[in-house]
């Protein structure tokens, strides 16, 4: 197991021990011992790692001591873009795992896409790095009328530190991944949902792993 080659992967990308539970299909307390090499990868989470790191399968299975064979250099992949097209483009990740408004279990593998929006447009949302930034879907009522059941969320990595009271953020307890607003209370998170009919509720921080802010939501015509 290659330790400081993804303690590097996920410097570079931003990425946390926890962020990594999802592809793996574990908790966060097993993605940090796989993570420092004390328990193995299940190969079959290959894929899903390799989507989340931006890296090929196999250098996957190489780098986590899976298989001994060193994978070839990637050769980057280049868009064609029509001579008139001057429209600059980023990547962001899309995942498949609809964050419960409510709440819905995260212990499944995710699929992670990368899809391609007008950079300019992105910039009007956030300045973050688009390597920094994740699409998702809300699942769920507990957040009307804010997000709808299958609104487009866009999720900002690089905050994950709960600094703006009762703003929106995605975040996962245990198996469990949910977007509701949060309010430092002491050494406890106050959760709020923006349905009246849902009632408040309140963790302890260290329980609470923050992935991301919620920056935009895209809502259906």
């Amino acid at each position: 197991m290659d330790v400081e080659w993804l303690k590097t992967k996920k410097a570079e990308l931003g990425l946390r021990d926890g962020d990594l539970a999802l592809p793996m299909g574990v908790e966060r307390s097993v993605a940090n011992k796989i993570a420092n090499g004390k328990v193995a990868l299940n190969a079959r989470r290959a894929d899903a790692v390799a989507k989340a790191l931006g890296v090929s399968r196999d250098e996957v299975l190489f780098r986590f001591g899976i298989s001994a064979e060193q994978p070839a250099p990637k050769t980057p992949a280049v868009r064609q873009v029509p001579a008139d097209d001057d429209t600059k483009t980023v990547g962001i990740q899309h995942i498949d795992l609809a964050f419960g408004l409510g709440a819905t279990f995260a212990d499944s593998p995710v699929e992670v896409q990368v899809l391609q929006f007008p950079q300019e447009w992105v910039q009007t949302i956030t300045l973050s790095p688009a390597e920094l930034l994740t699409w998702t879907r809300g699942r769920g009522d507990s957040m009307l009328p804010t997000i709808d059941d299958g609104d487009l969320v866009l999720l900002d990595r690089s905050q994950r530190e709960v600094k703006e009271q009762d703003a929106l953020w995605a975040y996962t307890i245990g198996d469990i991944a949910a977007i509701k607003r949060l309010r430092v209370k002491g050494d406890r998170y106050q959760i709020f949902s923006d349905n009246p009919a849902v009632a408040p509720d309140e963790e302890p921080i260290d329980f609470v792993n923050i992935v991301a802010r919620v920056v935009f939501v895209g809502k259906r015509l």
